[in-house]
């Protein structure tokens, strides 16, 4: 069985396209928790093409294993 790395993928309207602040974090868009990157970045790269055109909108992968474990620096996948 393969090592549980969870990501989430969520994105959303910036104030600035330069920038990392939300306009409205109520309207943040949660995509889900995926079991590894492999299916967080397919997930981020639906949506991020769709939003393509839109300047402030930006979505993301966040390495949730990580801030479960920040102490475990040797994970089993190359993207983390």
């Amino acid at each position: 069985m393969a090592q549980q790395l969870l990501h989430l993928v969520f994105g959303g309207r910036l104030v600035h396209p330069d920038g990392t602040e939300f306009a409205d974090l109520k309207a943040l868009d949660i995509v889900g928790i995926y079991p590894n990157y492999a299916e967080a970045a397919r997930a981020w790269r639906g949506k991020a093409q769709g939003t393509v055109d839109d300047a402030h909108m930006r979505y993301y992968v966040v390495h949730l294993h990580r801030l479960l474990d920040p102490d475990n620096h040797q994970h089993a996948e190359g993207h983390c």
